[in-house]
């Protein structure tokens, strides 16, 4: 997709600006393109966390980093991603159509050859490629600096206050711009039909609907209210056809400068949000609280992004306000019944190998902590130690976990020395062994996993300004490179102290698809499905309006996709058929038109989609006493 120089690419983008289609190979070199100009940060955002500036500073002399897409640069062609050079995982590409070695073939490939002790592998991780860690040139993508020099550090604020589906607590650049009232933990839940004696909302002959006092919040229910209506009505003016608010909460008090918001769970029973110091618990049918709410001693830092098979989670947070707190402090919390269990402190783990950011993973029983330089597994369950992951072999050190139905470790290996590298294991949860390695060739970095299963990992080249996507077996085997030609944009957290291998949404995959959302230059975007098997396109839907469609999961063989609201109407719940000839959108849900303006608004949020409801939250509180903010919001039919 061609872009102005002078434009700024989204931090979730995952392409660059393109003015040629790509040359050559699957594993050619990325092509430098024009720098953008970084863009002021949306008006009205809370100011990012002391010590970080609002925008990242510009990047001095040095060409942007492309994005999902293949790095190109007006004039004459070169070798693009796929072209005839050596990539992260296998040897020097060949122009599409041409039988080559792939990129863990008999090149040299981001993914060097296999390390003695595990099962050989070939492949861009056990052959010298072209200049893709597993032969396409990564470019940065959701989440990735669109300046060179920093792969998986912050971007600049997306456009229109517009941020990450979910950010970790790491560090957020920019917060939420919402609209609503400020409130300590106050719910008000929007009454539907019953048996009350409430008037109901009337549909008239023309299809449009009137408000009435059933669309009007009402007494909060946890005993704080005194059953008077909310002066605001989200559900007023509804028209025929569109959901409904359910109920909303109200952001808590925050400190001026902003706090952090993470996580949002769903179970079959509650809705659970963090925010700064509190948790709280709402029952997904009617917002009511579910339990009290769990204030904790210090300001929440990080969680763990999914919980546990019997709704077990774990957040982390500062020991203490001074600039010298660490994100050391665990607790775990059961979702449905809002019980505090263990605590733990997690202790440094030696020189340089600090606890002041933590990342908080979950895979089976198992809770892993990641350090900067290396990691420390607890049963979730009981909050016994298990097992410690520490440096090994070639000066590897662990530096990031992502958990799910696999748990993935990243390390870093030789960072100073001459066989400088990456490293991609997976280990056994409940033990900590080794399953398999794949090497990564130098000068790639894993900046992130789009899936843990199947394994999808997204990988950036600093000096060559590049990306690569790339797919595994379960045995860790090298499967596929992505080939196709596209500007793609998920969305990413920012992280700056360490990598965040889980902060992206707006992607999704199941057994043999991946599948990606354009960046949309103007008008509507596109969802594309990749094939895991060869990494070419399956096909593509474009979204129904003319906002961003964005991927949120695929249930039922059908993909889930979130479509952004407009200046005028709602947003949209649609499904995709993942199999068969035809692949169009069916709506199933339609926000109502009066929400737009606060859904639109939150800097950064998460968004999920559950048993038939929509529940939109906010990661970052704008800590400003003068604006009307929402923590969270519930849509249903």
């Amino acid at each position: 997709m061609a872009q102005p120089p002078d434009q700024q690419p989204q931090p979730g983008g995952a392409g660059a600006p393109q003015e040629q289609p790509p040359t050559g190979g699957a594993f050619g070199p990325p092509q430098p393109t024009p720098q953008p100009t970084p863009q002021p940060a949306p008006q009205g955002a809370p100011p990012p966390p002391q010590g970080l500036p609002q925008t990242p500073p510009p990047p001095q002399a040095a060409p942007p980093q492309p994005g999902y897409g293949y790095p190109q640069q007006p004039g004459p062609q070169q070798p693009g991603p796929y072209g005839a050079q050596p990539g992260p995982y296998g040897q020097p590409g060949q122009p599409y159509g041409a039988a080559q070695p792939g990129p863990y073939g008999a090149q040299p490939g981001p993914y060097a050859q296999p390390q003695p002790g595990h099962p050989q592998q070939p492949g861009p991780y056990g052959v010298p490629q072209q200049p893709g860690p597993y032969g396409v040139p990564p470019q940065p993508g959701y989440g990735y600096p669109q300046q060179p020099g920093h792969p998986g550090a912050p971007g600049t604020p997306p456009p229109g206050g517009r941020g990450p589906f979910k950010g970790r607590t790491a560090v957020i650049i920019g917060a939420a711009v919402a609209a609503l009232l400020v409130v300590g933990g106050t719910v008000f839940a929007l009454q539907g039909n019953g048996d009350d004696g409430k008037k109901t909302a009337q549909t008239g002959d023309d299809g449009k609907r009137s408000a009435s006092a059933s669309d009007s919040p009402v007494d909060p229910g946890d005993g704080s209210g005194d059953g008077g209506a909310d002066p605001e009505n989200l559900n007023e003016g509804r028209k025929s056809g569109e959901a409904k608010v359910l109920w909303y909460k109200s952001a808590p008090d925050a400190p001026g400068s902003g706090a952090d918001a993470p996580g949002m769970w769903i179970t079959g029973k509650t809705a659970v949000k963090a925010a700064y110091k509190q948790v709280f618990g709402y029952k997904v049918a009617t917002g009511d609280p579910a339990w009290d709410p769990i204030t904790l001693p210090q300001k929440i830092c990080s969680v763990t992004p999914d919980a546990s098979a019997d709704g077990k989670v774990v957040v982390a947070y500062e020991s203490g306000t001074s600039d010298r707190a660490k994100c050391n402090q665990l607790q775990q919390i059961d979702l449905d019944t809002g019980k505090k269990g263990w605590t733990a402190e997690v202790a440094d783990g030696g020189l340089f190998d600090s606890a002041i950011s933590v990342e908080l993973s979950v895979s089976g029983k198992t809770l892993m902590v990641g350090r900067s330089q290396s990691g420390v597994a607890y049963d979730i369950g009981t909050g016994k130690k298990l097992y410690d992951k520490k440096k090994y072999g070639d000066a590897c050190f662990p530096t990031a976990f992502a958990g799910g139905a696999r748990l993935i470790q990243v390390a870093s290996c030789d960072a100073s020395g001459a066989n400088e590298h990456d490293e991609i294991q997976q280990l056994d949860p409940a033990t900590g062994k080794v399953q398999w390695t794949q090497k990564v060739k130098k000068g790639w970095q894993v900046s992130r996993t789009y899936s843990v299963d199947p394994l999808v990992v997204y990988l950036t080249n600093e000096d060559k300004n590049a990306w690569n996507i790339s797919t595994f077996t379960s045995k860790g085997a090298f499967r596929s490179e992505v080939v196709v030609d596209e500007d793609f944009a998920p969305e990413c957290g920012f992280a700056i102290l360490e990598r965040n291998l889980q902060g992206c949404q707006g992607v999704a995959a199941d057994a043999d698809t991946l599948y990606l959302p354009t960046k949309a230059t103007s008008g509507a975007n596109e969802i594309v499905a990749l094939s895991l098997a060869n990494g070419k396109e399956k096909w593509r839907v474009k979204s129904p309006a003319d906002e961003s469609m964005l991927p949120l999961k695929v249930e039922g063989g059908k993909l889930i996709a979130y479509v952004e609201p407009s200046y005028d109407a709602g947003g949209q719940v649609v499904s995709v058929p993942t199999t068969g000839s035809s692949h169009t959108t069916t709506k199933l849900l339609q926000n109502p038109s009066g929400t737009a303006e606060i859904e639109s608004g939150f800097y950064s949020r998460d968004v999920d989609w559950a048993d038939g409801r929509l529940y939109i939250s906010t990661t970052r509180l704008t800590g400003n006493d003068d604006t009307k903010e929402k923590l969270m919001l519930a849509f249903g039919k």
